[in-house]
C-alpha cells in the first residue's frame, strides 16, 4: 500500500485529508485495532511508529499508522534511515504509513529523497494573501466540493473576505448551504451581508500602515477586533504583506528592472502586479521596510509570549504608522 508524506501549514486541510484517508481506508468497526497515530516528535517515537506500520491489520480493513510532527522533515539519522528503508521494503499490502509535517520536508537529506522516490507527497501549504487568483480557485474547489454553485462575483468576494483561512472558509459554505433554493448559484449581492471582510481589511490595515496613516490603521484594526479576528491571525497578514513589499523594494533598490524576475524572487504568480507594487512602494524606503518587518516580528512574539492583545496590537500599529510616515517625509 502507498506511503504518503504530508506537509504544509494549513492545519485544517491536512487534517480534512487525513480524515479522508482514515475513512477511506480504516474499517469503523476495527478502528482502535487498526488506525494509530503517534506524535512522531522524536526519533525514538519515529522508529515506534515504523514498528506499528509493519504490522498486519487486525480484523477487516486496512491499517493505518500516522507519524504527525515528525523529525523526519528536518533530520534523520543513519540508523533511522535504514529502518525507514526496511519498513517501506516490508510494509503490508493492506497497511498504510501516513507522514506528517508543518514544514517542507528538507530535500538535502538522505530519508527525504528516499521518502521522494517511494511515497506520494501531497502540499497543504497556506496561500499568501496576496495571490488572489489562488485564493479564488480554493473557494472554487470548496463550493464545488460542498455541491455549492457560486457565481464570480460571490467567489471574489469570499475570496477578499475570508482570504487563506480554509477552516473559516469551510464553515462561512456550509453557513451559505442554507440560502440554497435551486440550481441557480448564489451571487454576491445576497452573500455579502453573511460575511464580515476580516481578511480583506487586515489588508487594508497594512496598506494603511504603509501609508503611516495611524488613524485609518486604528480604526481597522478594532473592526477586525470586534468582529472577532484572533490577533496572531492579523499578524500573519501583515508579516506576509510587509515581506512581500520588502522583497519588491529591495530588489529594485538593487538595480533590478525586469518584472519577471522581481515576480520569481517574491514568489508572485502574476508578473503584471509588480507594476502596481512599484506605485505602492515609490515613496517608501527599503530600510523602513525591513525596519517594520522587524517591529512585526516582534509584535507576534509579544502575543505568542501572552502579552494582552488590544494594547499590544495598538501600540505596534501606531509605532509601525510612524516609522513609515517617518520615512515618507524623509
Amino acid at each position: 500500500m502507498p506511503t504518503y508524506v504530508y506537509w504544509g501549514d494549513d492545519e485544517y486541510q491536512l487534517a480534512q485529508a487525513v480524515n479522508k484517508l482514515e475513512q477511506k481506508l480504516v474499517d469503523p468497526a476495527w478502528r482502535d485495532f487498526n488506525y494509530t497515530k503517534i506524535v512522531a516528535n522524536t526519533e525514538e517515537k519515529v522508529s515506534d511508529g515504523l514498528s506499528q506500520a509493519v504490522t498486519p491489520p487486525f480484523g477487516m480493513g486496512n491499517r493505518l499508522t500516522w507519524l504527525s510532527q515528525t523529525v523526519l522533515a528536518a533530520r534523520c539519522s543513519d540508523g533511522l534511515l535504514k529502518e525507514l528503508e526496511r519498513t517501506l521494503e516490508c510494509l503490508p499490502e493492506n497497511s498504510c504509513l501516513l507522514i506528517t509535517a508543518d514544514q517542507k520536508f528538507d530535500g538535502r537529506i538522505k530519508s527525504t529523497k528516499f521518502l521522494q522516490k517511494n511515497a506520494s507527497f501531497v502540499e497543504f501549504s497556506t496561500i499568501p494573501p496576496w495571490k488572489t487568483d489562488a485564493l479564488a480557485q480554493l473557494v472554487r474547489q470548496a463550493a464545488k466540493e460542498l455541491e455549492l454553485p457560486l457565481t464570480d462575483g460571490a467567489v471574489n468576494l469570499l475570496a477578499d473576505a475570508i482570504g487563506n483561512d480554509t477552516r473559516r472558509l469551510y464553515s462561512e459554505l456550509h453557513k451559505l448551504q442554507l440560502l440554497r433554493t435551486g440550481d441557480q448559484p448564489l451571487d454576491a449581492a445576497v452573500i455579502a451581508p453573511l460575511i464580515p471582510k476580516s481578511a480583506h481589511n487586515a489588508l487594508q490595515l497594512a496598506t494603511a500602515i504603509l501609508k503611516g496613516n495611524s488613524t485609518q490603521a486604528l480604526d481597522l484594526l478594532m473592526e477586525l477586533i470586534n468582529n472577532n479576528e484572533v490577533g496572531l491571525r492579523i499578524v500573519a497578514t501583515l508579516v506576509s504583506q510587509f515581506r512581500l513589499w520588502t522583497w519588491v523594494k529591495v530588489l529594485l533598490e538593487g538595480g533590478e528592472r525586469d518584472d519577471s524576475a522581481i515576480a520569481t524572487a517574491a514568489e508572485l504568480g502574476n508578473p503584471k502586479r509588480v507594476y502596481f507594487l512599484k506605485q505602492e512602494l515609490q515613496q517608501v524606503q527599503g530600510k523602513s521596510l525591513i525596519k517594520a518587518m522587524g517591529r512585526i516580528l516582534q509584535l507576534e512574539a509579544d502575543l505568542k509570549i501572552g502579552r494582552e492583545e488590544i494594547p499590544t496590537l495598538q501600540t505596534a500599529v501606531l509605532e509601525l504608522c510612524y516609522g513609515m510616515g517617518s520615512s515618507e517625509k524623509r
